[in-house]
């Protein structure tokens, strides 16, 4: 694994937090930052005792979006070979946070835009500060979405609040964003982290499961979703090695 540009990790038992660390640019990700991000994830995934992984920004924000130097970089000529490769490290590193084997908890504090919203959509639940500002950003500054923005947002509220933040501009507080269905919690802003490490320390103390689990779930919901004939087929073989592996242990007691 690469040195972590901009970014630390810790662990708290079986919950790894790993946290955007460049509080001076609002946590902006850099072609570099997004890099150190998709290295940290396959370290991640190749550690069996890692259960829960929490996503969160130092300095009182999650992340401001693409840091404005390298939008600016890609927007010369965005057609250039390392432009165009570039801007895919930044898509990858979204995409990495959300194939995860474990579950995945974005701690959001401050606000999150842009491409920071792609990061928070990418995991598997989100724990809100309810003062929080979530905005796409996109149309407001003369930019398309990227990163797949429209099915992060989608596959989890409704489609009216995608297209208000979407096509509209509009921002919403972190109480507004658990009303319409995008976030799960708001808590103050001084209780998000130790919300999100109570939530991931449940799967934490049991990886294994936990890995099984998150990949029945993201397979089910989708997009696309399966339908409930598939689901339970899907999930027969884990849910009995489950059972066996409770009865073999019950039996060496």
């Amino acid at each position: 694994m690469s040195p972590l540009t901009d970014l630390s990790l810790e662990r708290h038992g079986g919950v790894a937090v790993l946290t955007l660390d460049a509080p001076e640019r609002r946590n902006a990700l850099t072609l570099d930052m997004a890099q150190a991000m998709i290295d940290a994830c396959d370290a991640l995934d190749a550690d069996a005792t890692v259960g829960a992984v929490v996503v969160r920004g130092a300095g009182g924000y999650f992340c401001a979006g693409g840091e404005r130097g390298t939008l600016a970089a890609a927007g010369k000529d965005p057609a250039a070979p390392d432009q165009f490769s570039g801007m895919g490290t930044i898509y990858r590193a979204f995409h990495r946070v959300g194939e995860l084997r474990a579950p995945t908890i974005a701690a959001i504090h401050g606000g999150a835009v842009g491409a920071g919203m792609n990061l928070a959509f990418a995991t598997d639940l989100r724990i809100v500060a309810r003062d929080a500002k979530l905005a796409s950003g996109f149309i407001p500054i003369g930019l398309h979405p990227g990163g797949g923005h429209g099915v992060l947002l989608g596959r989890t509220g409704s489609r009216e609040a995608t297209a208000a933040l979407a096509l509209f501009g509009q921002r919403l507080t972190g109480e507004q964003a658990v009303a319409h269905g995008l976030c799960f919690e708001a808590v103050d802003a001084e209780e998000v982290d130790a919300r999100a490490l109570e939530l991931a320390a449940i799967p934490g103390a049991d990886p294994e499961l936990a890995r099984r689990t998150t990949l029945s779930l993201r397979t089910e919901l989708g997009p696309p979703g399966l339908p409930w004939g598939a689901a339970l087929e899907m999930e027969r073989s884990a849910q009995m090695w489950s059972m066996r592996r409770k009865d073999l242990a019950a039996g060496s007691e």
